[in-house]
This record gives structure tokens, sequence and C-alpha cells, in this order.
């Protein structure tokens, strides 16, 4: 098989994979999904690259709708390993549908701060929950979760009026006192859900559509790739007729 018709093939197969995107991690929950525990894991990165060794994981599970207000249970844990020497995680965070009017919570992240900006180029989330009472998102204090700890709370979102769906989104984890990695102390984390259990209905889960990374550099060599296919074929039909 000639190189053109390799490069050929990986196109198609580069085109069958964008048409079925990865999302990025949501969950939509109402009063018929109390009981409903979804987990999440987290890969660190800074700077836009990503950290060998830098993880986190989170489980949260409605436990009440009433009124205005969205309770959840929370589980957290800085799961990093080596080459990390340690680490700190300090927040966590994600977006609401609709926006929370405030927030409170309980546990190893007691303090709340609403739409404020997570570093390494994340933005303004909607609301981070945090180990110390800072004015922002970004960090301070010197408490959280160390390597292999944990630590468990709740949290009630409240909004202006009662709220029959809430969607959340777009999951992050803070982290600080970086050791072991040249050139870094702090860093986040971008979660991806990995399961979702109990309640009537289990939730629902989605997203955005999100193109695989490398598809679209390999999409396009797939292009290149018809176009050599194409020339070389009309060259040859061009050399039979002379």
């Amino acid at each position: 098989m000639t190189i053109s018709k390799v490069i050929s093939a990986l196109a198609a197969g580069a085109a069958m994979a964008l048409a079925a995107p990865a999302y990025a991690d949501s969950i939509t929950l109402g009063s018929g999904d109390i009981g409903t525990s979804f987990s999440l894991n987290y890969d660190g990165f800074s700077g836009g690259t990503a950290i060998d060794g830098l993880s986190g994981s989170t489980t949260f599970k409605l436990t009440g709708v009433s009124g205005n207000n969205y309770t959840v249970d929370y589980s957290v844990a800085n799961t990093s390993t080596s080459p990390v020497t340690g680490s700190r995680l300090s927040s966590f965070a994600f977006n609401t549908d609709p926006n929370i009017t405030s927030a409170s919570s309980t546990g190893a992240f007691a303090y709340t701060t609403l739409s404020s900006t997570y570093p390494n180029g994340i933005g303004t989330v909607d609301v981070c929950f945090k180990d110390a009472t800072t004015g922002s998102c970004a960090g301070g204090g010197s408490g959280g979760l160390l390597m292999g700890e944990s630590g468990t709370g709740s949290f009630t979102l409240s909004f202006a009026a009662p709220v029959s769906a809430l969607t959340l989104s777009d999951f992050y984890v803070r982290y600080q006192s970086i050791s072991g990695v040249h050139g870094i102390t702090s860093a986040s984390g971008s979660g991806t859900m990995t399961s979702t259990s109990g309640g009537s209905t289990g939730g629902s889960t989605g997203g955005t559509p999100v193109p695989e990374p490398g598809m679209l550099g390999l999409f396009g060599a797939g292009l290149i790739g018809l176009a050599l296919s194409r020339r070389n074929r009309a060259a040859k039909r061009q050399a039979i007729a002379i």
C-alpha cells in the first residue's frame, strides 16, 4: 500500500472519529435524582501542559432539593503520585446552569467564592469551594489535602427561584505547593466523569461537543494524502494516454 493510500485511510478514520466527538463533562439533576452520585477524575496541568502524576478525584451525591436550594455531599481526594513528590489540593470548582446566587459549605472545604477567576487559563468559574477564607479561587492559605489524603463535607447551592433542573459542568481542582516537577509550584486539574449511580433517574450526563486533541491534525494530514493520491492517479492516466 502506498503512503498516500495509508494517509487516505487515516483521513477516513479521522472523519469517523470527528463524527463522534468527546464531550465536556456535565450532569443535570432534579428532585427525582436525590441519591444520585457521580464521580470524576482530574488530570493536572499548567500553562497548557499536562503534569505527569498530578491527579485527584471527587464524588458528589445529591442529598436534597428544597425550595431554591440543592444540597450535595462531597468527597475529594488528592491522588497524586510520582514523579510528583508533594502537592496540596486546595479547592474544587464548577459552573452551574442556572447561575447560583449564593453557596455555603461544611467540612474539608468550608469556604466558598462565587464568580472568581480560576488559574491556568480556565477563566471565571461560577463557584469554588476552598480550604481557606481567601479573596478568590486562585488559592492562598496553607491547608488542603496532601498527597494520599481525602476530605468530605457538604455544600448547598442557592438560586433566585426554584430550579426544576440543575446542570453542573466544567469541573476543576486547584493544586499548590507542588514539588518534584521542575519549574511548577501550582497548577489546576480538569475533571472527567467516570461514573454515575443511584437516584430514580441517575441524572443525565452530556455536554458540548469537543473534537479530540490531535484528530484535527490527523484529519488535515489525511486530506493532504487524498490530494496526493488523486494527483498520482491523474498523472498515471495522463502517462497512459500519451
